[in-house]
């Protein structure tokens, strides 16, 4: 049986979604803890920029550092669940208006 280019493209994607959805129960739970800080300081910092308290680019700041630190909850979830024991757990926080 020959593989067409169409075969060879299906087979690629189910195999890029099939590990994708290998997330782990640690990794699940701190991107979902990451997620919800983060969208709870978008919130503050959009309330905070349309009062007037912080310019944009302070609200732009904000957002993007709690991106980053839950991009960094998800990695370290993810090496729990490989089981790597230097990582140390995260507490999340939420950055004050600079």
């Amino acid at each position: 049986m020959k593989f067409n280019k169409t075969m060879l493209v299906i087979s690629a994607a189910a195999l890029s979604l099939g590990v994708a959805a290998c997330d782990g129960p640690n990794e699940n739970a701190m991107e979902d803890a990451g997620e919800q800080n983060a969208e709870a300081v978008n919130d503050m910092a959009d309330q905070m920029e349309a009062e007037g308290q912080i310019t944009s680019d302070q609200e732009d700041a904000m957002v993007d550092q709690a991106e980053d630190q839950a991009d960094n909850m998800e990695e370290m979830g993810e090496a729990m669940d490989e089981g790597d024991a230097a990582v140390a757990p995260v507490t999340a926080t939420t950055p004050a208006a600079q």
